[in-house]
């Protein structure tokens, strides 16, 4: 049934059992409110790309042929953990406006010195910290993706720089429609001129664009900013990490809940 601005979904499905959601097989109309999206953007680390397994598969393998003796998942973690602070260096103006790569680059040069890893090239160095690049994508995703792609404009909306999101598309075999990213604005999640830049470099208003996140946070700001809000829940985003458990939600929370991307497209109509 249809009820306020959330697509309620109408039967039980295993998928989303654990965070109390349905799901709607056949049940793919929206409300009048979602009828005007004509735009869905992504965060795209942890909604679109499973970034912690695959951090620490590449680093197994990387430390492996160098033989290092490393706790790989404690070192994607805290790589992790290292992402907001180091944003908030930018925010506070403590340094200039500098692209994710660099951040990352940054945060990586401090894990080295942290886990005592040393004897790296440059070129070493730099193929690792683009490791982000390189992240595979949930087994949902670039199937919910195309669906959704059919019906509504897809991109993007993430932290990373265009140069980065690019490249992790061709990698992951994203099929956006466009690529928009932090460098394009110089700010950062959840600065309301990110979510605005989505209707802005769109051509459409702030309520015909659905911002599609697993995080909480980042779809509470979006929404603050006009934005439609499509929850995904990713259940093993954190996998056994001390970072915390995957946000939930229950119907009601967003315009539209869903266990998958592919749900979400069938929410959506697509």
């Amino acid at each position: 049934m249809v009820t306020g601005a959330t697509v309620m979904p109408t039967s039980l499905s295993e998928s989303t059992t654990a965070i109390g959601q349905q799901t709607t097989p056949g049940a793919e109309k929206v409300n009048a409110a979602l009828a005007t999206v004509k735009a869905c953007v992504f965060d795209v680390f942890g909604t679109v790309v499973d970034w912690r397994s695959s951090v620490i598969a590449e680093a197994t393998g990387w430390g492996k042929d160098r033989g290092l003796n490393v706790d790989w998942a404690e070192f994607a973690d805290r790589w992790r953990q290292g992402y907001t602070p180091a944003m908030d260096k930018v925010r506070k103006g403590q340094i200039s406006w500098t692209r994710l790569d660099d951040l990352q680059r940054m945060i990586l040069d401090d894990l080295l010195n942290q886990y005592r890893i040393e004897g790296l090239s440059e070129a070493e160095k730099f193929e690792w910290a683009h490791v982000w690049r390189r992240l595979k994508p949930w087994p949902d995703s670039v199937e919910g993706l195309t669906r959704l792609k059919r019906k509504y404009i897809i991109s993007p909306m993430s932290n990373g720089n265009v140069a980065l999101m690019t490249r992790l598309a061709k990698f992951a075999v994203l099929p956006w429609d466009v690529i928009l990213g932090s460098d394009l604005v110089q700010h950062y999640k959840p600065d309301r001129e990110m979510y605005l830049s989505a209707s802005f470099f769109l051509d459409l208003k702030p309520e015909e664009v659905m911002m599609c996140a697993a995080h909480v946070g980042d779809l509470r700001a979006a929404r603050s900013c006009g934005l439609r809000t499509g929850f995904i829940y990713r259940p093993n985003e954190y996998g056994d990490s001390r970072i915390g458990p995957p946000d939930k939600a229950k119907p009601g929370d967003f315009d539209v809940i869903s266990g998958s991307i592919v749900e979400l497209a069938q929410l959506m109509g697509a």
